[in-house]
């Protein structure tokens, strides 16, 4: 094992080709992660081409460099602009654009960067030590399983939403509906497609989240718009004025990036081992991902916070949760994708292929047969987050010049990059349109005060929910025993029912204590009159 390791370090460490590869693949993964649409499974889909000339471990960490860039990335224009990044961003947009509007841009992205480095380095850890136990619990999970898990994930996005739960049901059931459309995946079936040959693969959920989030923004914006205005919060930024010496324009960057979120990383440390243990085990379920572990451990956050009436409208203990938790997510997945090899996500599907290209087969003989290169990818895991420190730090700085453009320029330079980030993914025109008819939707929806986290979440997870739902009854008899028959699946089953039941139970209790209170002071009155 000591061999291994020491040959791990000697060819991470030792060869400046691989940390030049590392350097690379952080500022690409950076520009990436900041373009809306761009999403980092497209990032490392592009990279693929190039890892034709790479070795295993230069291919490795140039992917891993990527991905974990590519996730923090997201924030940025999340946190600036309102519009997700990646969708694992989604889950905190709100709470994000909060602090902007309040001129604490920097501030937020700060927390964001100290809390998904520290997230990252604790899911490598785990997936270090302890990859080979915890990856056998997914060998217990059947269809079942990830029906309640995919339900569980939808509750967490009802839950954590700012204002009437009802409303956030509502907007849930109109991402499930959205979902529907295109080819149905267990019966191949075409629905509400109305002819449209683009329609039979489904909304593409990029373009839906661009529009909900970004175009909608605009259009409130125009509607709001005054030309002396400025982005919200530039007037709380500092100015132009060129520092007097670079050392000084250094220690005051560090301390108003890192001046409150790193005091807030050490305070709130047992929340971040739970974020990051959250994104973790959720990471390792294959077809998971860190946009379920970023709602999971919101909702976990909101759960136990004192202060839960502040999330979706400004809570920096749930923007520094769920950004722990989406980065500890990436090395989670990596765990079934190296023992059993199956992908815990897109991206180590694409990294299995790349695996399988260098004549690698991942499985449980990967770590006897390759225990280099096993101990290579943990050791990149812990540089790309390191590398992410300076690269996250700059990507702050020159993303804060953003707040000072005045809105008549940045408006149609959102509106652009929204058109671009859509355009991007098929080359379609009619993602376009998707865009812009979820913007009109996204904006019909907030003039109602309803979320549009849960609309994003339903068209992500929709598809899969049905699909192990309806395999799942055919592999039963009847619905009692296709769900409940296993004490995992009994176990997730009663954990989703009581994350449903909660805000029933509550309700009934407060109505109770209004009815004991009216009766009390009835009962007053009644002694007083007499």
């Amino acid at each position: 094992m000591s061999g291994c390791l020491l040959q791990a370090f000697s060819g991470v460490f030792g060869d400046p080709r691989v940390l030049l590869i590392i350097v690379a693949a952080a500022v690409y993964g950076i520009f990436m992660g900041a373009v809306p649409g761009l999403t980092a499974t497209m990032a490392v889909a592009l990279l693929v081409p190039l890892t034709f000339f790479l070795d295993p471990i230069s291919a490795l960490a140039a992917v891993v460099t990527v991905e974990a860039c590519a996730i923090f990335a997201g924030d940025i224009p999340n946190a600036l602009l309102r519009i997700p990044g990646t969708p694992a961003s989604a889950a905190y947009a709100d709470d994000a654009y909060a602090f902007t509007r309040a001129g604490r841009s920097t501030e937020v992205l700060g927390v964001c960067l100290a809390f998904s480095v520290a997230g990252g380095v604790l899911g490598t850890v785990i997936l270090a030590l302890f990859a080979p136990q915890l990856a056998s619990i997914t060998t217990w999970f059947t269809v079942a399983e990830y029906f309640w898990l995919y339900l569980l994930g939808l509750s967490c996005a009802v839950i954590v939403s700012r204002g009437s739960t009802w409303k956030a049901a509502f907007a849930l059931i109109i991402g499930l509906l959205l979902s529907t459309v295109g080819l149905s995946a267990v019966h191949a079936q075409a629905r509400f497609t109305f002819g449209q040959a683009e329609l039979f693969q489904g909304i593409n959920f990029i373009p839906a989240m661009i529009g909900l989030f970004g175009v909608s923004e605009v259009f409130r914006s125009i509607l709001t718009f005054d030309s002396a205005v400025t982005t919200p919060g530039s007037q709380a930024t500092a100015p132009l004025s060129p520092p007097r010496s670079w050392s000084q324009w250094l220690a005051g960057s560090v301390r108003s990036v890192f001046g409150a979120s790193l005091p807030l990383l050490w305070i709130r440390k047992w929340h971040a081992i739970r974020s990051g243990m959250i994104g973790s085990l959720i990471g390792m379920l294959p077809g998971a991902g860190a946009d379920i572990a970023a709602w999971v451990s919101l909702a976990v956050s909101k759960r136990f916070s004192k202060k839960p009436e502040e999330y979706g409208t400004g809570s920096m203990e749930g923007v520094s949760d769920a950004s722990c938790a989406n980065n500890a997510a990436l090395a989670g997945a990596w765990v079934p994708a190296l023992v059993f090899g199956i992908p815990g996500d897109s991206v180590t599907a694409i990294v299995m292929g790349v695996l399988l290209m260098k004549n690698i087969k991942p499985g449980p003989e990967i770590f006897e047969k390759q225990a280099v290169l096993v101990y290579s990818i943990f050791l990149i895991f812990f540089l790309a987050n390191l590398f992410l420190i300076a690269a996250g730090f700059l990507a702050i700085k020159a993303g804060g010049y953003v707040v000072r453009i005045p809105r008549k320029i940045l408006l149609p330079l959102i509106l652009l990059f929204c058109v671009i980030g859509s355009y991007a993914i098929n080359g379609s025109y009619f993602d376009i349109g998707v865009m812009l008819a979820m913007g009109g939707l996204g904006f019909a929806l907030e003039r109602r005060q309803i979320p549009l986290g849960p609309v994003v979440l339903g068209i992500i997870l929709g598809g899969p929910l049905e699909e192990r739902f309806i395999q799942a009854l055919s592999s039963s008899g009847s619905a009692w025993e296709a769900f409940f028959s296993r004490p995992m699946a009994a176990a997730l089953g009663v954990v989703s029912m009581l994350v449903w039941l909660a805000p029933f139970v509550i309700s009934l209790r407060q109505v109770r204590r209004l009815l004991e209170s009216a009766s009390g002071r009835l009962s007053r009155i009644r002694r007083g009159s007499s």
